[in-house]
């Protein structure tokens, strides 16, 4: 499976699985009997309300959902419409982050390009030859598609085990964001595996900037602290 190397912003890089481009098509296939659901319950009704004719206005209201289908289940399912949802794929941004309305819209203003023409094949061309797995509107846009871990435990999220009587160390804490959380404990991860102290110092330097702090606890302990400050806090909103 083939992978993208992803610089976040906390400058520093990260491996995510690329969605395959069978995991794609099949998407777009469980999308497509979605529509074909709604067509079908859309004549179910038409038949019950026949005799109180109809207006080109209203079939053109009643196509819409389908219309915008890819920009709205993207734009309020973080990346995902029903078919990727199965599949456990997602858009994102370049950096990792969550993609923003504007990549929403440009990929689906991009889908008649990639995917309306000539049956999808510009989009499977595309994504052949570029090794971001990105179809044209994910050019665009800046974004690509990944999949995402089956099966998710507490390690996976941003929250740490803490005590009850847990007492924060850095109140400055509170100026992280969740992603900011999500990528020091990712970066810390895979750090350690790897042994790869430069980073988990570059890592460390990076976080106080953000948090406006200087402080001479080491650098392990110190991300350690500020990923269970975090939970702490958290929990508490």
């Amino acid at each position: 499976m083939d992978n993208i190397q992803i610089q976040t912003t906390q400058n520093v890089d990260i491996d995510y699985e690329l969605a395959s481009l069978g995991d794609r098509i099949l998407a777009t296939l469980l999308d497509y009997l979605f529509f074909l659901a709604y067509f079908i319950l859309l004549s179910i009704m038409a038949g019950i309300t026949a005799g109180f004719g109809g207006s080109l206005t209203i079939l053109i209201l009643l196509c819409m959902p389908v219309l915008l289908y890819d920009l709205l289940c993207e734009t309020f399912m973080q990346g995902q419409s029903f078919g990727k949802m199965i599949m456990k794929i997602k858009v994102v941004m370049l950096d990792g982050t969550r993609a923003t309305f504007g990549a929403y819209l440009l990929r689906w203003l991009l889908r008649i390009v990639d995917t309306r023409l000539m049956t999808g094949l510009v989009a499977v061309v595309a994504i052949i030859m570029n090794d971001k797995g990105q179809r044209i509107g994910d050019m665009a846009a800046g974004t690509t598609v990944i999949k995402m871990k089956q099966k998710v435990t507490l390690n996976d999220t941003i929250l740490m085990r803490v005590k009850t009587d847990y007492v924060p160390v850095f109140p400055e804490v509170v100026k992280l964001s969740d992603n900011d959380i999500a990528i020091i404990k990712e970066v810390l991860k895979k750090g350690l595996e790897s042994h790869n102290w430069p980073i988990i110092e570059k890592l460390t330097v990076k976080t106080k900037e953000t948090m406006g702090i200087t402080s001479n606890v080491p650098h392990l302990q110190f991300l350690n602290t500020v990923l269970q400050d975090y939970t702490h806090y958290g929990f508490d909103k």
